[in-house]
């Protein structure tokens, strides 16, 4: 009978997870707690709209299916409920100046680039989605909770909701967009990833992902003291050729220094499962040409201990939104892949608030990025822009998120993300499923804690 090789893993983390210690946080006043649901929506945002209405006030009339919608069930291609909408206008290399204050320096890099064909398609803000009830407890709780330890590595409260709704530092912000706090409980699905180089010839990639955060199962109230384990992954590489059969997992915990990521890798070729130490950071993220670093999927993501971390500020900036048309099982790659950048055609701006935070990367640390301006989206706590610079602090490369809130999980999802490389003038387009069957299939539980591991790898390689 063979040992579930996660047990010993679990234990030591549990352990782990024990000693935390450092930036544990001063407890909330009672009167911020209050401003949640009132001023605040239930997980931290301003409810009210900007000066001149160009962001809304929020409405949060929708958690699941929104009206004019035909709700077919999870695996379904996302459906747009604002399908039927017009740019308000388009920002353009020739009248960007008139929009600096609301974009980022990777935009104006773009429009820089590519000055003939970027544009950004400008549409009507929208907040009308919220998270589900059970986010809304657990966030409210953890505004009284939860808190930061191993020096901001780790974190302390109850899984399933933000954890710092009302942030008092920037560690708190990243670990608000990192943490799987509010992703999906479990996801199943196959993507395509195109990495367009300047040329316009396309590398393939295609990936069986298989994901799970147990701390998300609806229904149920679990701490991170009591479920160490945060959040497992399992890639299964079908495209390039080369690398087919490649499966790579690992299971992540609530401390990113005190028990970090274990990982685990299967060759086809020599038909071994390998641990692979010290993965993360600024190590090339498997199937993408080495074109993103495995902490810039999601913008990014796991330890940020190489970095001082800062608040900016919030700000009011165009950024990915609402955008269900760039996952559309009508929409074919041959027309959305152009050479530099995407068709701007399939693209949707919007004008929201949004914190940035900056990491700068330590003395005695070593990072392809020497500093990270993160966007995080105050509705949907996601990470939805960055800009990564080079160690002579030059702007390198930019990303964009597209995030869509889906009906099955009563929240968002992280969809396709778009990476430039400003000096090779290629960029690589990840997580599309347009020309897939089917669509992200989410909170359906048949993914388990065995599809992960050095054993599942193994089984799944094959």
């Amino acid at each position: 009978m063979r040992r579930k090789p996660s047990l010993g893993i679990f234990l030591s983390a549990a352990v782990a997870l024990q000693a935390f210690s450092g930036l544990a946080r001063a407890e909330l006043p009672a009167d911020q707690v209050a401003r949640l649901g009132n001023e605040l929506t239930c997980f931290g945002a301003i409810k009210a709209g900007n000066a001149d209405g160009s962001i809304p006030a929020f409405t949060g009339k929708w958690s699941g299916a929104p009206d004019g919608v035909d709700f077919k069930g999870t695996g379904n291609h996302p459906q747009d409920p604002y399908t039927s909408e017009k740019p308000l206008f388009e920002i353009t290399a020739q009248n960007m100046e008139k929009y600096a204050a609301h974009l980022s320096a990777g935009q104006k890099a773009l429009f820089k680039l590519y000055p003939q064909t970027f544009r950004m398609p400008v549409y009507a803000t929208h907040r009308d989605f919220t998270y589900s009830q059970g986010v809304c407890d657990a966030t409210l709780e953890n505004a009284r909770i939860a808190k930061l330890v191993n020096n901001g590595e780790g974190i302390e409260g109850r899984a399933g909701g933000v954890f710092f709704p009302i942030p008092q530092k920037a560690e708190e912000i990243r670990m608000n967009a990192t943490m799987g706090g509010r992703y999906a409980w479990t996801e199943d699905y196959i993507s395509d990833n195109a990495y367009v180089l300047k040329d316009g010839k396309i590398n393939w990639g295609r990936v069986h992902s298989r994901n799970m955060a147990p701390g998300n199962e609806p229904g149920k109230v679990i701490y991170t003291k009591d479920m160490p384990v945060s959040s497992n992954y399992n890639n299964l590489t079908m495209l390039p050729q080369r690398d087919k059969g490649e499966v790579n997992t690992g299971i992540s915990f609530w401390d990113y220094v005190g028990a970090p990521v274990q990982s685990w890798r299967y060759d086809p070729g020599t038909r071994r499962v390998r641990q692979a130490p010290g993965y993360g950071y600024d190590m090339a993220f498997p199937g993408t040409g080495g074109s993103i670093t495995v902490d810039e999927v999601r913008v990014f993501n796991g330890s940020g201990q190489r970095y001082d971390w800062k608040i900016i500020g919030k700000q009011e900036v165009y950024v990915p939104a609402n955008n269900y048309r760039i996952h559309s099982k009508d929409l074919k790659y041959t027309d959305m892949l152009t050479p530099n950048h995407v068709n701007p055609d399939v693209m949707r701006y919007e004008l929201r608030r949004v914190w940035v935070i900056q990491g700068t990367l330590k003395p005695g640390f070593r990072h392809l990025y020497a500093k990270r301006d993160l966007y995080i989206d105050e509705d949907s706590w996601f990470a939805v822009m960055g800009d990564n610079y080079d160690n002579r602090g030059e702007l390198w490369r930019t990303s964009m998120l597209n995030s869509i809130h889906l009906p099955e999980l009563q929240g968002w999802q992280s969809g396709v993300g778009l990476y430039h490389d400003l000096n090779a003038g290629s960029y690589l387009a990840f997580n599309l499923i347009n020309e897939q069957r089917k669509g992200y299939s989410l909170n359906t539980g048949n993914v388990s804690s065995g599809d992960f591991g050095p054993e599942a790898a193994r089984r799944l390689g094959q």
